[in-house]
């Protein structure tokens, strides 16, 4: 089978969806998916207008059946679909009756091996039961995690001979390597449906793919490194991928931050009494190149902080000091352009008496803080990242930042922000 190349639409507003794939199909796309999202927002009359507009190509509708799979590949089939695709997981009756269905509507399975445990062992059953495509994916949160399905597509091509096919934070860079290692059918989601020019996009994939050699794309990968991602997105971003959470409050940039500038690195933690500045001026030992001090000094009192402290931290390479506190010298700190977020500005300084602890677990802004966490400043505020859910987060951000990015397009080309979102139809009932 010649490689393939599907464009996902995971979009929850079938408008939006529909642009996406006229302008993917001008990039050279062969197959149209109708993504869970948009199924499960827009029903079955997506899978019915996207056949209706785009009859030419083959639409898959990827319903991830589980549980009555007659019912399902019938309902996905007499509203267009030419491929139904059905969860691995599912029981070995829900498959063979979902392959009975299939020949008796006229439509093609796909099975997504997502989350089974033995996928080749699974492909070789499968592939037994009559289905006619098998997918290896790893789904978008596990990507987050920095997984991806490569590994496991190269195992399973070598165990079974029907078309495989792989989904998974594919891009241009990756889609060679996917056919080389035995894909059929290249699925890709957010490197085509979050670029502000999805022909483009679409053109640069396609591209790599019969060439036969990846092509470096800036954005659209997910790193394992957080540092490389926190460094392209914005508190605002992190902060919609944490759910609307993780700011400090009452923190703000007074030195060092103008418009387009961030501050990212780990966390060096201070706990001190208000006005007593001993320990985070010894933090400035502690600390390492690119990390920043975060000091609870209990957000008030005479300042822990000053040009001095600045001056040390500019001298060994520390990003920032953040302080739910009191800091002062303004106007020497800004000269030197050292990055100072705090709770309040006083000119009078407490005296240097030696309570409290570095690098232990505190509060900052009514936020935990702990030593090695993420952080991240810019004029927004500060937001905090647990360094357990760093990688995770990180690629959450960035997947907000892409989205975005491709929304701010639709507004340039005439549209506004409440008509790309359609947001009145999202409006709860009263």
């Amino acid at each position: 089978m010649k490689p393939t190349l599907q464009v996902a639409l995971d979009f929850l507003n079938l408008d939006r969806a529909i642009r996406v794939a006229e302008e993917s199909i001008a990039g050279g796309v062969d197959w149209i998916e109708v993504g869970t999202p948009l199924i499960k927002s827009e029903g079955l009359n997506a899978v019915r207008e996207i056949k209706k507009r785009f009859s030419k190509y083959k639409i898959v509708a990827d319903m991830k059946v589980m549980d009555t799979g007659r019912y399902e590949v019938e309902a996905a089939a007499k509203a267009g679909a030419d491929v139904v695709v059905l969860l691995g997981v599912s029981d070995d009756s829900t498959i063979k009756d979902s392959v009975r269905a299939a020949e008796n509507y006229g439509c093609e399975l796909m099975v997504d091996l997502m989350n089974v445990e033995n996928m080749e062992k699974r492909a070789r059953e499968l592939e037994a039961m009559g289905v006619d495509y098998i997918c290896v994916h790893v789904g978008i949160d596990q990507q987050m995690r920095g997984m991806d399905p490569i590994s496991e597509l190269k195992k399973i091509s070598r165990s079974v001979k029907i078309p495989l096919s792989v989904a998974g934070g594919i891009n241009s860079e990756s889609a060679p390597i996917a056919v080389d290692s035995g894909a059929s059918i290249i699925v890709v989601g957010g490197a085509i449906t979050k670029s502000g020019d999805a022909k483009k996009a679409t053109e640069i994939i396609k591209k790599a793919i019969e060439k036969g050699k990846p092509i470096k794309t800036e954005l659209y990968k997910k790193y394992r490194d957080p540092l490389k991602i926190l460094k392209k997105v914005s508190t605002a971003n992190i902060s919609d991928a944490m759910h609307r959470s993780g700011n400090m409050e009452g923190i703000k940039p007074v030195s060092g931050i103008d418009t387009d500038e961030r501050i990212v690195g780990r966390a060096v933690t201070v706990r001190t009494y208000p006005g007593d500045w001993a320990k985070p001026v010894e933090a400035i030992d502690v600390a390492g190149e690119g990390d920043l001090i975060v000091i609870d000094s209990g957000g008030t009192g005479k300042a822990v902080w000053g040009e001095l402290a600045s001056c040390s931290c500019k001298r060994r390479g520390i990003s920032a000091v953040i302080i739910d506190g009191t800091t002062r010298d303004l106007g020497d700190i800004r000269k030197m352009k050292f990055p100072v977020f705090a709770r309040e500005v006083k000119p009078t300084a407490g005296e240097p008496k030696g309570f409290g602890e570095i690098n232990v677990p505190i509060k900052c802004g009514n936020i935990p803080v702990k030593p090695g966490d993420y952080i991240v400043g810019d004029l927004d505020g500060v937001v905090v990242i647990p360094r357990e859910r760093a990688i995770e987060i990180a690629n959450r951000a960035l997947d907000v930042f892409e989205k975005e990015n491709r929304i701010r397009k639709e507004i340039k080309k005439g549209s506004t922000l409440s008509r790309v979102l359609k947001i009145k139809k999202w409006e709860r009932e009263r």
